[in-house]
């Protein structure tokens, strides 16, 4: 089974639907025959490479709220990242431009390092208030994932994986994502958003039946064990009331 997640890097939203999947997914039953594969997905493909606005100023810009809601709506979602075990940092949040942290997970995909990379740079955004859109940052993350350090960023300073970025974005759009995160799963379902745990798994398990039906053998009867008073045919039926 295939879980497909468009996402992007500047989502806080990502980060805790990522860890609620993985809690659904150790409820799965075969959670060992499932791909995940991350897609690229820009919230602001303009935004700024380097910024003097933090969490907040953006926040303020973008809704029109004052400093103070937007620092209790932070709080707020900092507050549902621990409940998953995460720790966030928004006040230190730097913000930037993720193009070319999508283009080093396209890379890392093609490696067999997306799943690895794209939880160290998430980490790195949240809990760490590293710059993400900083080539040698992003090489670090690499390196961290197992891959090379020099490779990665002689790799960002080309115009490599460009299209791959761009076709995950455009299918995003024919698919009608709105917003991330954004789970297809097996191309036959989707979820918008950091659903719970449980809402994860029902669809797993809905995807999996359909996939998997059960078949009903008719077998012939004979041989099978019976007793007089008691079940036939091999099969205790339930009481009819």
């Amino acid at each position: 089974m295939k879980i497909e997640v468009w996402s992007d890097v500047m989502c806080p939203f990502c980060y805790i639907g990522k860890r609620r999947l993985e809690q659904g997914l150790e409820q799965f039953a075969h959670n060992n025959e499932i791909e995940i594969i991350y897609r690229s997905f820009e919230l602001d493909p303009h935004a700024p490479k380097d910024t003097e606005d933090d969490m907040h100023a953006m926040l303020s810009k973008k809704y029109g709220m004052s400093h103070e809601q937007a620092v209790a709506s932070g709080k707020q979602v900092e507050g549902m990242a621990a409940s998953v075990g995460l720790e966030y940092h928004l006040d230190k949040l730097i913000l930037t431009n993720t193009f070319d942290a999508h283009r080093l997970l396209q890379y890392a995909n093609d490696k067999g390092k997306g799943a690895e990379v794209k939880e160290l740079l998430l980490k790195a955004h949240f809990t760490d208030s590293k710059h993400v859109g900083e080539h040698e940052v992003l090489a670090s993350i690499a390196q961290e994932a197992g891959l090379s350090y020099d490779e990665t960023l002689a790799m960002l300073a080309t115009d490599q994986y460009t299209a791959e970025v761009r076709a995950d974005e455009s299918e995003a759009r024919a698919i009608g994502v709105q917003g991330v995160p954004f789970y297809v799963i097996d191309r036959k379902y989707a979820i918008s958003g950091a659903q719970a745990p449980e809402a994860f798994l029902e669809v797993l398990n809905k995807t999996w039946q359909e996939a998997n039906p059960l078949i009903m053998l008719d077998m012939d009867s004979e041989g099978s064990d019976s007793a007089d008073g008691f079940c036939a045919d091999g099969i205790c039926s339930v009481e009819k009331k």
